[in-house]
């Protein structure tokens, strides 16, 4: 059985197949997907502002720079990278202020945080997704994964359970 791996964030309930546009999302014995050009499916920093206002957030100067940097670096950030980042672009931060505005905006919803061995890391998609680690240099890659229906089934059968979303970690090593 093979694994479609495209760049749509699937809720999954019980039934209906995953899909991208109209495309199959992955039935048994189709090759897996990957798609890299996801601009069009995730929200922008516009958005992410939009969201801030819609919940009731103060959009203060420090914020908006947080939410620049991470939708402008779309990769996931521990809070000093962004502090050193904000400060080496002459735009003067606090690391006070870095940790408050990353921790309201991950507890809104507006930002993801990976818990990791070596810290938090915060990114800029808040949408259900997943991730690839790599073993050699830690660069985490956001994917959108659609498993197979038969898949999704099969584990709804294995454990009593109906699957609504889902996130994979994977971690693996670029190939020579």
């Amino acid at each position: 059985m093979s694994v479609a791996v495209t760049t749509t964030a699937v809720p999954v309930s019980s039934g209906e197949t995953p899909s991208l546009g109209g495309e199959s999302a992955g039935a048994a014995g189709e090759s897996a997907q990957l798609d890299s050009s996801p601009a069009d499916l995730r929200a922008t920093v516009a958005q992410a502002f939009r969201r801030c206002r819609d919940l009731g957030m103060r959009l203060s100067r420090q914020r908006r720079m947080v939410l620049e940097l991470l939708w402008s670096d779309r990769r996931h950030l521990s809070a000093r990278d962004i502090f050193e980042r904000l400060n080496v672009q002459g735009r003067n931060i606090g690391h006070t202020s870095v940790y408050q505005n990353l921790e309201a905006l991950q507890s809104a919803g507006v930002i993801e945080c990976l818990d990791r061995a070596s810290g938090r890391l915060y990114g800029y998609r808040s949408d259900p997704h997943s991730h690839l680690t790599c073993l050699q240099s830690g660069e985490i890659e956001d994917l959108d994964v659609v498993l197979p229906q038969e898949l999704v089934q099969q584990i709804e059968d294995l454990t009593g359970y109906s699957i609504e979303s889902y996130t994979l970690q994977l971690y693996g090593r670029r190939r020579p």
